[in-house]
C-alpha cells in the first residue's frame, strides 16, 4: 500500500494509554511528565510539538516526555488534537 493510505499510526493511537502528571524537581520546580503505556510513538516529533505548543523547554527521559512547567491541560489538548482518544488520556 502507498504510505499516504497507511492507517498504522491511527490504529496504534487507539490502543495507547497515556498518563500525564506533574513532578517536583530541585528547588521546587515543576515538570509535566507524559508517559506512554503501550506502543511508543515518535517521541522526538511529539516533544517538538509539545514544546512549541506550551512555549517551554523539555526533554525525553526513559520513554517519557518531560516539559518544564505545569502544562497538564495544555498537553491533553495537544494529544486530543493529534488524534489520541480522550478516554485513553489520564491526568493525575
Amino acid at each position: 500500500m502507498p504510505i499516504d493510505l497507511c492507517v498504522c499510526e491511527s490504529l496504534s493511537q487507539e490502543n495507547q494509554r497515556i498518563t500525564i502528571s506533574n513532578d517536583k524537581r530541585k528547588w521546587g520546580r515543576i515538570v509535566t511528565v507524559v508517559t506512554f503505556n503501550g506502543e511508543i510513538p515518535d517521541l522526538k516529533k511529539m516533544l517538538k510539538k509539545a514544546k512549541t505548543f506550551c512555549a517551554s523547554g523539555g526533554t525525553i527521559r526513559e520513554n517519557q516526555i518531560e516539559i518544564q512547567g505545569e502544562h497538564r491541560h495544555k498537553i491533553r489538548k495537544l494529544l486530543i488534537k493529534e488524534g489520541f482518544p480522550i478516554e485513553n488520556i489520564e491526568i493525575l
